[in-house]
């Protein structure tokens, strides 16, 4: 549904422009059909410029990509014909109603007045918003507003939907919402490229997700499979300001012992083959460095993990 080749974007940056930023530097992409497809880093990744070319709001400044069978350089009318796009801000004005803005949506893509009246009152009963349809838009939760807004971007039944952060600023009620809402459309048809910096969300909604960190795809892969990269268990230590580096020499080439990670200058992140097994072995070690931790967590691999491995560094503390 979407392919894409050496997709590149640079900004002018600094006084006078004189520096370049280089914010996607060479992007691959193939999404499927019928997915629900994450693009998970941090701020600053690329991931909303990657975004915001592929829904041709923005050129590329070299590369290639297909959109629903559509050539994003040579044919920019028909991949927006396609698509629909939500963007991280939303497009809902205070003053109006949900159902005078999506009969105005509908209306700017061609539909006659009795049509678009129609097609609101079913996008209206599909995103569960009849009850306050009539209401103008600042009266609404964060939720409801960005179930209003996905709405406005599915009016003229597109291919493809892109979200950019779809659920940045909500309350975990109103986030449930929003992700029932994109299993839906996945569930009609329709293949769904978001955004997000959330690891759960990634991990919970998407059927594959790339990994994008400065511009670049680091890993992609369902989550399932990128978390089985990262072999055995992770135990989360929290050691007390100071100790880091004791109690890391006194871990390091124990058989058990995957890999070794700080976490700023009071943690350290332990990979092993068996948590439940090294455990008790690593506490006695750090005993007998007279190291007492202040917290012991154990853990799956994640895709912050995933991230870490790639990197060098947390999703989380970037």
């Amino acid at each position: 549904m979407i392919e894409t080749k050496g997709l590149r974007k640079s900004y002018p940056s600094g006084k006078r422009g004189r520096t370049v930023v280089d914010a996607v530097r060479g992007i691959d992409l193939d999404v499927r059909a019928r997915e629900i497809f994450g693009f998970l880093g941090p701020n600053g990744a690329g991931k909303t410029t990657t975004l915001r070319m592929l829904a041709t709001l923005i050129r590329p400044d070299g590369g290639e990509a297909r959109i629903a069978g559509a050539d994003l350089l040579a044919d920019p009318a028909g991949v927006r014909r396609r698509i629909g796009y939500v963007a991280q801000g939303g497009g809902t004005t205070d003053a109006v109603t949900a159902r005078e803005e999506l009969v105005l949506q509908a209306r700017m893509y061609g539909t006659g007045k009795a049509e678009a009246l129609r097609q609101a009152e079913d996008a209206l009963k599909a995103f569960d918003l009849t009850e306050f349809a009539d209401r103008p838009c600042r009266t609404y939760s964060g939720g409801q507003r960005r179930r209003v807004d996905i709405a406005l971007g599915v009016i003229h039944t597109p291919q493809v939907l892109f979200l950019d952060e779809p659920t940045v600023g909500l309350d975990p009620v109103g986030r449930s919402q929003v992700w029932a809402e994109i299993q839906r459309l996945r569930t009609e048809g329709m293949t769904v490229v978001v955004t997000t910096h959330y690891l759960e969300e990634a991990d919970a909604l998407c059927d594959r997700v790339a990994i994008v960190d400065h511009g670049q795809v680091v890993a992609e892969g369902t989550p399932e499979a990128l978390k089985r990269e990262i072999s055995g268990d992770v135990v989360l230590l929290g050691i007390a300001a100071g100790e880091n580096e004791p109690a890391a020499d006194a871990l390091r080439d124990q058989p058990w012992l995957l890999r070794l990670e700080q976490q700023g200058e009071d943690g350290l992140r332990v990979y092993v083959h068996d948590g439940a097994a090294a455990i008790p072995q690593l506490l006695r070690i750090l005993d007998g460095a007279r190291i007492v931790p202040r917290t012991v967590q154990l853990q799956r691999p994640s895709l912050d993990d995933v991230f870490l491995a790639r990197t060098g560094r947390s999703i989380e503390q970037s």
